[in-house]
């Protein structure tokens, strides 16, 4: 009994030795196991709605036929030779001989917006054109005059001759979110209709510089010299935005576009079809951030607010005793916290109304009431 006691353990004894010298050396010969991994499963299916989408043709058939093309031409005198402005020059060899002519070309994209013939594109693509063709999606072109233009916000409205025309639907831009899924439609470098896409990069973009009155939409959709005035569609081919600008060191897209969110485009659309200009509110003031630097040696107790640093004689402001120095918190019970934020506060209010400003003179709180004025064209540096 000893000896098969004795035998059955060196047997198990071999066979376990021989086992491990072959998970050890040969893992392979060993049949194969079933790895153990602990994962968190979902709790429920994701549903149609919220499953990402493998093709966005939908919205791009939608959306494409009313996205046009626009090619402008503009007519420049060459300059002649300074001596021919000098009239001891001009009286021995004759009058200056007509400089020559030559036609410079531009390319961009627009939208249509009713099936009437208007046209929503950027006013960099049409300013100071002689000529403006729309080339429609079907092939067709047309010659477009300009209805009207905004350079503050950097839009422009056209009309062509044409009826019956495929005009895009208006998102709801509300509803749009960082992360949302987007179509850039346009003409890059006059390739032709292309159609990019990315993402919501961020909202609210301001403070960049690019226009005097922003509030753009950022996306990594891919964007270039040619889409200006073109459509940033949600998913469902909606329009959502009016490309406008890049951020680029080399002047193709990085990855950061910017369009007009279509809210603000609408309504710089309607006040000009229906006034033929936009009408803004206007104070007359010079505004300047208010720096830590600013704070401390003016003794404030924060950054917030718009510094006023001049006041423009015989204006709206002027006339409501607003003096250099004076520090703008809030206009009509909204919060300044930067002079871009002024200037939209005061810009969407309407000449002719007042409103209250609430200033910091010195330690002191007060308010005045400023009948608001007019804003003239194109006054970047004044509000």
């Amino acid at each position: 009994m000893n000896r098969l006691w004795l035998i059955f353990a060196q047997t198990v004894t071999v066979a376990l030795a021989i086992l491990f010298v072959v998970t050890t050396l040969k893992p392979e010969w060993l049949p194969n196991r079933q790895p153990t991994l602990a994962v968190q499963e979902a709790s429920e299916p994701i549903d149609d709605e919220r499953r990402p989408q493998a093709s966005y043709r939908d919205a791009a058939r939608t959306s494409l036929p009313s996205v046009v093309h626009i090619y402008t031409t503009q007519e420049i005198k060459a300059q002649s030779h300074p001596l021919f402005e000098d009239p001891i020059f001009r009286h021995f060899f004759g009058e200056r001989p007509e400089g020559k002519t030559q036609r410079n070309s531009g390319l961009g994209s627009g939208v249509i917006v009713s099936s009437n013939g208007y046209i929503l594109t950027n006013y960099h693509v049409i300013e100071a054109a002689d000529d403006i063709q729309v080339s429609l999606n079907d092939g067709k072109t047309h010659k477009a005059k300009v209805i009207g233009s905004d350079p503050e916000t950097d839009l422009a409205i056209l009309q062509i001759k044409a009826e019956k025309l495929p005009s895009i639907t208006f998102g709801q831009v509300d509803t749009l979110r960082v992360g949302d899924v987007v179509l850039a439609i346009g003409n890059p470098f006059g390739v032709g209709q292309t159609v990019t896409m990315g993402i919501v990069s961020a909202l609210g973009r301001s403070h960049l510089g690019i226009n005097t009155f922003e509030n753009f939409i950022q996306t990594d959709a891919a964007i270039n010299p040619g889409n200006s005035g073109g459509a940033l569609v949600d998913t469902a081919g909606h329009l959502v935005g009016i490309n406008t600008a890049i951020y680029s060191r080399t002047g193709g897209s990085n990855g950061i576009g910017f369009a007009i969110p279509v809210s603000s485009a609408r309504s710089i659309m309607e006040q000009i079809i229906q006034n033929g200009a936009v009408v803004r509110g206007w104070i007359g003031v010079e505004a300047q951030e208010i720096t830590p630097e600013l704070a401390e040696s003016f003794g404030l107790p924060d950054n917030d607010g718009a510094l006023i640093a001049g006041v423009m004689r015989k204006s709206p402001a002027d006339s409501a005793g607003v003096r250099p120095g004076d520090v703008l918190l809030s206009v009509n019970g909204k919060a300044v916290k930067d002079p871009q934020v002024m200037l939209d506060l005061i810009a969407a209010l309407k000449p002719e109304e007042r409103a209250a400003f609430r200033l910091r003179r010195d330690k002191t709180i007060i308010e005045v009431q400023v009948k608001i004025g007019k804003r003239p064209a194109m006054r970047r540096e004044q509000e």
